[in-house]
């Protein structure tokens, strides 16, 4: 069973940063788009950034300017740095491929105010 392997994560204060890490095996890293994704309590898991194999990148409206998804293709990873962080970012975050493999455990992220 393919599995990605997500870390990071933790407890911050409003206003500061985190990286989440996401390492693939290669057969997916090299092809398939690699996402972080996140649950809050009591809502629907989102979409927060994703990234291409050419590199390519989206993210959701709410992390717009704040959150900066990149890849390092030495290593299978996925990095998800996020920065100016808000109480609203709370969740737990996953990594996954378009959605296409069985979810991970995740990472939690916890922002205080």
């Amino acid at each position: 069973q393919v599995q990605l392997v997500e870390s990071g994560g933790g407890l911050v204060q409003a206003g500061g940063s985190l990286r989440l890490s996401c390492l693939a095996p290669g057969s997916i890293f090299r092809i398939m788009p690699l996402g972080w994704y996140r649950q809050a309590p009591g809502k629907q898991r989102e979409l927060v950034a994703q990234i291409n194999s050419g590199g390519y990148t989206n993210y959701a409206d709410s992390v717009k300017g704040r959150f900066t998804i990149s890849r390092d293709n030495a290593v299978n990873t996925v990095y998800l740095q996020m920065n100016s962080l808000k109480p609203e970012d709370t969740a737990v975050y996953y990594c996954n491929a378009a959605r296409t493999l069985p979810w991970g455990q995740g990472v939690q992220v916890t922002v205080s105010p």
